[in-house]
């Protein structure tokens, strides 16, 4: 019986369960860091978008209220004076006084206020003196001690001076007609390290130039400017980026100051926040007049027309109270706002009240409100999206479309359509707020990336901890996996072993977990199986010697049947001969009285054949005792090896008992895996990794399982051929017992051939003896031979009968040692099997 082969699948690559714990559980460890990173950084911006939307409502709440604050107090004043002229009735010169007085009185207005009439004849307030302003020095320089000659300078902190803010720190030295300026700390401002001298004379309508020497110990910056102390530091001539080297160079610069006189300007040298703390010499600094005209000259007045067609008349007289005009541009060329009013007066004509507010100043009043850093804001005119005020004075009196400028399109459109919410336009995070009493808007904006830039250092450094923590959590989770995968790779390479054969491996494991028990429940399996191989490789053993056992029984039996159907086949012959010979004693008894001396001389010659033939009789029937001797011992052969058939059978019960256990063994571990299974799940995230540990025990389980149903499958297998063995085996016990029962016939068969040819012996002897009495006795001859010649057809139907059955005897003993070949063959295949596997000594 052949058995058949199951293909094995090729298995994959080899990899570890460590590589695949690591492989599944690090990059869910990366996404977990990665998606709670980006959470933080999402809800943090939100949070800081939030805040900074909030501050940025509070600012230009805050910036809203402090301008209609300010605007009210200028309306205010101007309200008092309008409520004065119209109460006191004042004659022209009364009133040009009383205009007087208001000049330079404040800072916002310091030309003061002006009144015109339908006239157009204008009364504008007059300086009460004119500035003194100092001379130059001989050689024309308005800088004392600009050469540094006199060392003394600073120590007296007359003329040149160094002053520290914000942070600031340095020293200045004079020495060798220059001035050595070594910053310490360069502060947070640019006039952190400020070296300035004051009172310089700065005459309306000149042309000054700038000149000075410097050079630095190494490449650095710094600024220079003139400003206005007394004119909240207007800058006559605008801050300017010094390059310096370590090389000495001569730098020089124009401006034209364009405002009133002032005795009080200020050159300014500042050092501070520029990078560098580098050391700092000056020398020859110069400022001299290039250009100007005489002092007190005036220009020339407005023409009435021109009063009556301005902005501000036409303006204050459609009010009644004091308020504000859109920009426009007046005559000196300023960009300004005019708060005007309409006057009642005794005498009948329209008189309108106003002063001019430069833009310049409202702008600067207008970013001193913002509280935020790095925040800006403008002043828009809503009727026409005309820009009022703004730190980039080239933009003054402008459209919202007119500046080129994608953000102040955006804001204007947002204007229109009177979408005036916190909103990020065009990166800036904006707000709106409307000046109550007017037709203005304030727009205060911030750059959204200054707003999130102290978020992204923290997103940066959040991303850095997310890194340090992947690569710790990396190495824990290496070493945690690397002490728990240990026992359980020791456990996989016994089972390895285990599945190429080798039972003679051992686990050693004293750990309490569901890995030791695991592991004590593979080497209870080892020791079954040891146990089971060895009785396995017994009854194998047996098997074997009784299936050659059965096998030389076969044989034997095969060489008897052959032996009985030659004799069979001879005693046909010679019973065809008896029968031929009783025929010719028929024939020869019809001539018996003629032939009576032949008879005689026949008679000898049958009485020597029948002792021939009684001596083949008795050897027949000797030979049929030795046939039935022999199927009788086939016969008990065969009930032997069915009794070792039965003990094969029982041994197969056996292994099936034993694999029974092993499965319930791999059923327990399969159901400590699913118990682990769930303790891992309800431990969480800590359980993750004992999820995947319970899922390949859960795999080893099932192995165990596989490889039971496998040895199941091939005990059935060779149950199945023992039940056929045992089935041929009963077949071949039925086919000896009908075999022993026909040869017995044939034996009593050939009883009474013996006696009949015994009795023909004695009758020939007879008819020998009486042969004068042949003819007497011939009618009874004839009568006898009759008989005989029956008897020998009958005897020679009998031998046709017995030579079927030894053929039958024949074919039935071919067929036990087929079988018992057959036997020997699954004995000897159940043997290798069994050879396959290590179970020590």
């Amino acid at each position: 019986m052949k058995k058949k082969k199951e293909r094995q699948k090729k298995p994959g690559k080899f990899i570890s369960i460590k590589t695949k714990l690591l492989g599944i559980i690090l990059p869910v460890v990366i996404i977990i860091v990665t998606v709670l990173t980006g959470l933080s950084y999402v809800v943090s911006k939100s949070v800081i978008k939030e805040n900074a939307q909030e501050l940025l409502e509070t600012s230009v709440k805050g910036q809203g209220s402090d301008i209609e604050a300010w605007l009210n107090q200028n309306l205010k004043s101007f309200q008092a004076a309008k409520q004065t002229l119209e109460q006191m009735n004042f004659n022209e010169r009364q009133l040009q006084t009383f205009l007087n007085a208001y000049h330079g009185f404040d800072s916002n207005y310091p030309n003061g206020m002006y009144i015109a009439d339908s006239d157009g004849t204008l009364y504008c307030a007059e300086a009460a003196q004119e500035a003194v302003l100092r001379g130059p020095d001989d050689n024309g320089n308005y800088i004392n001690n600009g050469g540094f000659s006199d060392d003394r300078d600073l120590a007296d902190d007359t003329d040149w001076q160094l002053f520290t803010a914000e942070g600031g720190k340095a020293s200045a030295k004079i020495k060798n007609n220059e001035v050595s300026i070594a910053t310490e700390q360069e502060g947070t401002v640019d006039y952190s390290v400020q070296f300035v001298q004051a009172g310089l004379p700065m005459k309306k309508g000149s042309t000054y130039k700038v000149s000075f020497d410097a050079y630095a110990l190494a490449d650095r910056t710094m600024k220079i400017g003139i400003s206005a102390p007394d004119r909240d530091y207007k800058r006559y001539l605008e801050d300017t980026v010094v390059e310096l080297t370590s090389e000495k160079q001569t730098f020089q610069y124009e401006f034209t100051m364009e405002d009133e006189n002032d005795v009080n300007g200020r050159m300014e040298f500042n050092l501070g926040a520029c990078g560098s703390t580098d050391t700092v010499m000056i020398s020859n600094v110069f400022i001299q007049m290039t250009a100007g005209e005489e002092a007190g000259e005036e220009s020339s007045k407005s023409s009435p027309d021109k009063v009556i067609k301005s902005e501000w008349f036409q303006s204050g007289l459609s009010r009644v109270n004091m308020g504000f005009t859109n920009a426009y541009t007046n005559e000196e060329g300023e960009q300004v706002i005019s708060a005007c009013g309409m006057l009642r007066t005794a005498s009948g004509k329209v008189h309108v009240l106003s002063a001019d507010m430069s833009l310049d100043k409202v702008s600067v009043y207008v970013n001193s409100f913002v509280k935020m850093e790095d925040a800006e804001a403008f002043l828009v005119n809503i009727e026409d999206n005309t820009i009022l005020a703004s730190r980039d004075t080239s933009l003054i009196s402008k459209s919202l479309d007119e500046t080129g400028n994608d953000y102040m399109k955006a804001v204007g459109k947002r204007i229109l359509k009177n979408e005036l919410s916190i909103a990020e336009i065009n990166g800036n995070m904006t707000g709106f707020e409307k000046i109550e009493g007017t037709d203005w808007m304030l727009v205060s904006y911030v750059p959204s990336k200054t707003v999130f830039h102290d978020l992204n250092n923290i997103r940066n450094i959040m991303l850095l901890f997310g890194l340090v923590s992947v690569l710790v959590l990396t190495g824990l989770l290496e070493r945690i996996i690397h002490i728990v995968i240990s026992p359980i790779k020791k456990l996989t390479d016994v089972i390895k072993s285990m599945t190429d054969g080798d039972f003679t491996v051992h686990t050693q494991t004293k750990s309490n977990d569901e890995i030791g028990v695991m592991s004590r429940c593979v080497e209870k399996f080892i020791a079954a199986m040891r146990d089971m191989i060895a009785s396995i490789n017994n009854v194998s053993g047996i098997l074997h010697n009784q299936a050659d056992s059965s096998k030389d029984v076969s044989v034997q039996m095969l060489s008897a049947s052959i032996t009985q159907n030659q004799s069979m086949k001879e005693l046909n012959e010679t019973v065809e001969q008896l029968s031929i010979s009783v025929s010719g004693i028929a024939e020869s008894a019809t001539t018996l009285a003629i032939l009576v001396t032949e008879t005689r001389d026949d008679g000898e010659g049958v009485s020597s054949k029948m002792n021939e033939t009684v001596e083949i009789s008795q050897k027949g029937k000797v030979a049929m005792q030795d046939v039935s001797v022999a199927m009788q011992n086939i016969n008990n052969s065969v009930r032997k090896l069915q009794l070792a058939i039965d003990a094969v059978e029982k041994a197969s019960e056996e292994i099936t008992n034993i694999t029974g256990v092993i499965g319930s063994i791999a059923d327990e571990t399969s159901l400590l895996s699913l118990n682990a299974s769930i303790e891992a799940a309800r431990a969480g995230e800590a359980g993750r990794g004992f999820t995947v540990v319970a899922t390949e025990i859960g795999k080893l389980a099932q192995t165990s399982m596989e490889s039971v149903q496998h040895i199941d499958d091939l005990v059935l297998e060779i149950k199945s051929s023992i039940g056929d063995v045992i089935n041929q085996a009963n077949d071949s016990v039925d086919n000896i017992n009908n075999s022993n029962i026909l040869i017995e016939n044939a034996v009593e068969t050939f009883d009474i051939i013996f006696e009949n040819i015994d009795t023909v012996g004695n009758l020939i002897h007879q008819m020998i003896t009486k042969v004068d009495k042949v003819e007497d006795e011939a009618r009874n001859v004839a009568a006898i031979s009759e008989e005989q010649a029956a008897s020998a057809e009958e005897i020679a139907s009998s031998s046709d009968v017995l030579v079927d059955q030894a053929n039958s005897l024949m074919s039935n003993s071919e067929t036990v040692t087929k079988e018992s070949n057959e036997l020997t063959n699954s004995a000897e295949e159940l043997s290798t099997q069994i050879g396959v596997f290590k179970i020590g000594n």
